[in-house]
């Protein structure tokens, strides 16, 4: 079924058929595409006469968002996700050696 939604910039949208979600990167109404980027990262050129001949809807962004996105900070995306420290990664095995052998 065709869809009758525009295109927005920074707007999710979920493709009914392939059950896949993406996100409208840019719009080039000169040369007639929209340039679309999938939750997994794949960027995608798609002629605007196509985009109303697929069977999409308006979506919303996944909880994770951040998946396949260009983040520069950790705090870009609105959760409280702390850096582990560094002396808790340093020798993650250390707990499991024998104490003859540290």
């Amino acid at each position: 079924m065709p869809t009758e939604a525009d295109p927005i910039i920074n707007n999710w949208y979920y493709h009914l058929d392939k059950g896949q979600r993406f996100y409208v990167v840019a719009i080039d109404e000169d040369e007639g595409v929209v340039e679309i980027q999938h939750f997994d990262g794949e960027l995608e050129e798609v002629s605007l006469s196509n985009w109303y001949d697929m069977n999409i809807k308006v979506g919303e962004a996944p909880e994770n968002w951040s998946g396949a996105m260009d983040i520069g900070e950790v705090d870009d995306f609105g959760t409280e996700i702390t850096d582990t420290p560094r002396r808790d990664w340093s020798d993650p095995l250390k707990q499991y050696r024998k104490p003859d052998r540290e």
